[in-house]
């Protein structure tokens, strides 16, 4: 998969997300089913921090010099919402009430710190070369994390429907 598609899917996929939360209010966003259940404020929280980490991590393997010989990674996996996936602590959401404007803003500043990330990348087939440790992949294509992402946020999209429905 070439980087422009993944960026169109990364685009669409966001507009996507937007589209969903537009209209929501402070409450239904905020909402828990459970104490073990996440809120949509609480999805997004976790999506942003995410792309946050990603960028870290894609930034890191940038730096590597050494070409990766690794096989791609079954990331359309993510897309399976039967198979529990627990977060990281580090990319776990707070329990901050967080309104539309501000969930907004902070998925909007993550976007904007990626693609500056990635107009940087001078010969897009470096991300194909070089690899990162993932928390759930473990050595993966710089490529595949990127394609990870937007998969990762089609999971969530996912689960915020299945929130809504049950608002």
């Amino acid at each position: 998969m070439e980087l422009q598609e993944i960026n169109q899917q990364l685009k669409e996929t966001r507009v996507e997300l937007l589209g969903i939360l537009t209209g929501l209010s402070g409450d239904q966003l905020n909402q828990q089913k459970d104490l073990n259940s996440w809120s949509i404020s609480q999805v997004c929280q976790h999506l942003y921090i995410t792309e946050e980490l990603y960028i870290v991590a894609i930034k890191k393997g940038l730096r590597s010099k050494e070409e990766s010989y690794i096989e791609n990674k079954p990331v359309e996996s993510l897309l399976d919402r039967s198979k529990k996936l627990e977060a990281p602590d580090i990319a776990k959401p707070t329990d901050e009430f967080l309104e539309y404007q501000e969930i907004i803003e902070k998925l909007n500043n993550s976007r904007q710190k990626l693609l500056e990330l990635l107009n940087t990348v001078e010969d897009p087939s470096v991300l194909s070369r070089r690899h990162f440790t993932h928390p759930v992949f473990k050595e993966m294509l710089l490529m595949d994390w990127l394609k990870s992402l937007y998969l990762h946020e089609q999971r969530h999209i996912k689960q915020i429907k299945e929130i809504i429905d049950g608002l």
